[in-house]
């Protein structure tokens, strides 16, 4: 996938992994009962970043994002900084 968005500086843009639908039971969860997921997969690195590269999964601070939706994709643009791990 290649990102309509070019970072800047520590910044790192990336696309959220979809909410599981099912618990590991076979449950199926209604909308209100999912949890928000803080999981991403980077699609684009600015030019100061340096521990992360494209196609890196990251868990990431929920409230320091900023979204963007172009085309029906929703984007994150997250410092480097508020990225906890990658997995």
């Amino acid at each position: 996938m290649n990102a309509p968005i070019k970072p800047l500086a520590d910044r790192v843009v990336a696309v959220k992994e979809e909410a599981a639908t099912k618990t590991a039971s076979g449950l199926y969860l209604p909308d209100n009962a999912k949890e928000k997921p803080v999981l991403a997969k980077v699609v684009a690195v600015g030019p100061d970043v340096k521990s992360l590269k494209v196609g890196d999964k990251i868990v990431y601070k929920e409230y320091s994002t900023t979204e963007l939706k172009i085309d029906s994709v929703e984007y994150l643009i997250v410092k480097e900084e508020d990225v906890l791990a990658t997995v």
